[in-house]
Formats: C-alpha cells, structure tokens, sequence
C-alpha cells in the first residue's frame, strides 16, 4: 500500500531529473533551452513531413535526405551550444536571430526541393517568424521578414532555373511568392503585436514593483528628513533584542530631542523648522557608524539604536554627535543661521529588559538631561559614560541668528 502511495513522488522526482538533466538549474539558460527546444521540435514535424513526402514520390528523395541531416545538425549543434553554457557570455545566449536566420534559409530549401510538396513550407515560416517575439526589437523582426522574403526569391529563381528542381508554371510561381507575401506580412504584424504586448506587460510589472516599493518607502521612511519612520524603528528594535539575546552582545539606545525647538518654529516658522530637522538628522546620519540605526520617532524627537556596542563606545559617539550638533549652524534663510542643542538620553539593555522597557529607560534618562539644563547626554539608572561625571557637562548653546 505504502509503495503505490509513493509511486506518484517517485515518478515526479524522476521526471524532475530528467527535466533537469535536459534543461540545466540556470534560469537564464533554462529559458533559452525551453525555446530551442521548441524550435527543434518544429524542425522535427517539418523533416518528418518532408520525408514522408519524398517517401510517397513527391519529391527528390536524396536531396530531402540531406536537407533533413543539415536541418536536425543545425538545430541540435544550437542546443547542445547552450546547454554546454558556451553561449552564456554573449550578449544574447540563445543567439535567437542566427536560429531564424538559418530556419529561414532552411524552410527555403525546403521549399526549392519539396517538388509537389511544396505547399508545406509556406505555414512554417509563419512559425519561424513569430520565433522573433523572444529576444528580438521590432526592427530586428521586420529584417527577418525582408530576409525571408529574399530568400524565397532566391529559392524560386533556383526552382525555375536548375532542372533537377522541376520548373513550376510561372503562375503557379508567382502564386507562391504572393501566398510567402501575405504569410510573412500577417506574421510579421502578429509577432509585433504580441512583442508590443509583452513588452507593455513588462513595462507595467516594472512600474508596479516600482510603485510597490515607493509604498515600501512611506511605509518605513520619514518624508522629511529621509530617515526610517517610528514603524521601522519598532521593527528593528525587536529584531535587534531577540538577537542580542540570543548571542549575549550588548544593546544601545538613545533618545536625542532638540532643545527649544517649539521657539524655532515660533520665531522662524515651520519651513525653518523643517530645514533645522533636515539638516540634523544629516549631521547625526555623518557621525554615527553604518551599522547604527537612526529614526525620526516624532516632531523633533529622534531615536539611535547601535547594536553590539559598549557603554564607553556608545558615549564616545553620543557626546561626539551632541558637540557636533551645537557646533554646526543651521541656516533658515539666506545669510540667517541658526545653533540648536540636543540632549540625549542613552540607556543599555539589561537581562530581562524588553524593547518598550529600554525605551523608557531612554525616555527617563532624555527627562533627566532637560531637567538637568539640557544639551547634554545622561544614561539611563547607574550607567554613566565612563569619561564624564553626572550632573551638568555645558551650558545650554543660546539661538543665535
């Protein structure tokens, strides 16, 4: 019983073998594979046709004989050259035009040697042609037409000039031509309709995987400063915690909040207040690590996570990042700056501690620092910077146009 329920899997990973022994792993090349794969079973159908054919007395046995060895070679020599990977470097791996070209002037032959039978070739070179909506521009595809057309006019000359070939009747000939016309005209529009199609299709996945990730972006950035939103932040904090719990290695974070800045908007105006946030949060963006995640929390409130860092490290930035602020002007207009402070309130993951517990740590410690005269950095409960006292560090910086 057991050994008739597994049959079905058993099957499915044999022919998932076969596939891919036939088709290789890679993508890209499976895809090209897939359509010369195609193109040899259309070259099988027309060399069986043409066989039975000259079977039947239709046309010259021996001449369909080496088409048909020529033919299968030309299509199995084009497999063989991408599955080996040998074509992966050029710039279009299936070399698809070079395969329709010689389908083309193969279906030509085909049509010069068929005899009686040519009557066969005409609906094949629809297919050969609609072969160009993979991989080819529009032009590429109306060349082809112009060849094809070329070479059945080569194929005709030949039919009515070498006698081997057996003349057609000149109308009969020239009711070919016209019958190759009107097949490589419609053809040749389908293939550009469908192309046209395919490539608005992948025009409109590109715009919605754009849009996609534009609404990515407003979900996880702030619009003003460019900086990851609250959401992101949250995120990121959870993730931080599991793995520093996980691996033991210390946690930072550090509420940064810009002091007196109600009076920037109040003297200023929002627009300059927009322009103090922007240029903040640059300054801050240039003095922390790249592994460091800085977020804009809300209104001039920041927040700074720096995973596996130490106390002291994490100081040795803070109080960088808070001298760098005080020092840097703001311009709010042309020819007006503007110095701000920042006071900041760090704290560091403790055993047990969950993410909103160090929050508010950071919280407490960021109250502390303004009540304490702001512009200045104060940790969280016994955790100090080891380099500098508690209590004030600097005067709060005054505004100064």
């Amino acid at each position: 019983m057991s050994q008739e329920a597994d049959s079905p899997a058993h099957g499915a990973g044999w022919f998932q073998r076969i596939q891919t022994a036939v088709f290789g792993d890679d993508r890209r090349q499976r895809a090209s594979l897939v359509t010369t794969g195609w193109a040899c079973l259309l070259m099988a159908f027309c060399i069986f046709s043409l066989e039975l054919g000259a079977s039947a007395g239709l046309a010259d046995a021996a001449l369909v004989r080496c088409w048909s060895i020529g033919s299968a070679a030309c299509v199995l020599i084009s497999f063989a050259l991408i599955r080996s990977g040998f074509s992966l470097g050029w710039r279009d791996p299936a070399f698809t035009s070079v395969q329709i070209i010689y389908a083309i002037v193969s279906n030509a032959v085909a049509f010069a040697i068929a005899d009686k039978a040519r009557g066969i070739t005409p609906p094949v070179l629809a297919l050969i042609i609609m072969f160009g909506v993979f991989g080819l521009k529009p032009l590429q595809i109306k060349r082809l037409m112009l060849f094809a057309l070329l070479a059945y006019g080569v194929a005709t000359v030949c039919v009515q000039t070498l006698p081997r070939l057996n003349a057609m009747p000149d109308a009969l000939a020239i009711m070919y031509m016209v019958i190759v016309l009107i097949v490589l005209l419609t053809s040749t529009a389908l293939a550009l309709r469908v192309h046209a199609l395919r490539t608005g299709l992948q025009r409109n996945r590109k715009e919605l995987t754009q849009a996609l990730e534009h609404i990515r972006e407003l979900a996880t950035r702030d619009e003003l400063t460019g900086l990851p939103n609250r959401r992101y932040m949250a995120e990121m904090m959870q993730l931080e915690h599991a793995r520093t719990m996980r691996h033991g290695l210390p946690l930072l974070i550090a509420q940064l909040d810009l002091d007196f800045f109600k009076a920037v908007n109040d003297t200023y105006g929002h627009g300059a207040g927009d322009v103090v946030l922007q240029n903040f949060a640059k300054l801050v963006s240039a003095n922390i690590r790249g592994s460091d995640i800085l977020a804009r929390w809300g209104g001039e409130e920041f927040v700074l996570l720096m995973v596996n860092t130490s106390v002291h490290d994490g100081s040795q930035m803070l109080e960088r990042v808070r001298s760098v602020v005080a020092a840097a002007p703001m311009p709010v207009a042309p020819g007006q700056n503007l110095r701000v402070t920042v006071s900041i309130g760090a704290a560091q993951l403790q055993q047990g501690d969950e993410p909103a517990q160090l929050l508010m740590q950071a919280d407490e410690a960021l109250y502390a620092a303004k009540h304490q005269g702001r512009n200045r950095v104060v940790w969280a409960g016994q955790v100090r910077a080891p380099s500098m006292a508690p209590g004030l560090l600097i005067t709060p910086a005054r505004m100064a146009g």
